[in-house]
């Protein structure tokens, strides 16, 4: 099975200017824990990643103001994405090694169409081998301070 097969199509994402609280809110309105950052709405290139636990850890718990932009608090790199061609086992073996639980799914050309969450994996894949997607699943988990 493909990314593209497995992907949620056209995720929500922010830009690096955006302020931290658009964000958040964004992302607590429609109960998402993790957004793309892209560069600008016509290369839709993406350039980090925003989650709810950077938000909470970088910004909240360091005592910020909510002036902060989402690029004081992203993670810039390195960003693990797979593209729409890639295997879903690709998107499993980024998750593991970077013990992440979402990737991004960019065109060739590097633009954003796509995300891919556990939660995709385990509706499309799960099923059919639940003991391994679990193993697989464990990896992501094991030993991580900053799980996405």
């Amino acid at each position: 099975m493909l990314a593209r097969e497995i992907m949620t199509r056209d995720p929500l994402w922010v830009l690096p200017t955006d302020p931290i609280w658009r964000a958040a809110e964004m992302m607590r309105y429609h109960g998402i824990g993790c957004t793309p950052v892209i560069a600008d709405e016509g290369s839709r290139q993406v350039v980090g990643v925003l989650t709810d636990r950077d938000i909470t850890t970088r910004c909240v718990a360091r005592k910020h103001s909510g002036n902060c932009r989402v690029s004081d608090h992203m993670t810039a790199t390195p960003i693990h994405s797979v593209t729409a061609g890639d295997d879903a086992a690709r998107a499993i073996q980024k998750m593991e090694a970077a013990r992440v639980r979402r990737v991004p799914v960019l065109t060739a050309d590097g633009a954003l169409i796509g995300i891919i969450s556990q939660g995709d994996l385990l509706r499309h894949l799960g099923h059919r081998d639940p003991v391994a997607f679990e193993r697989a699943m464990e990896h992501v988990y094991a030993g991580s301070t900053f799980v996405r």
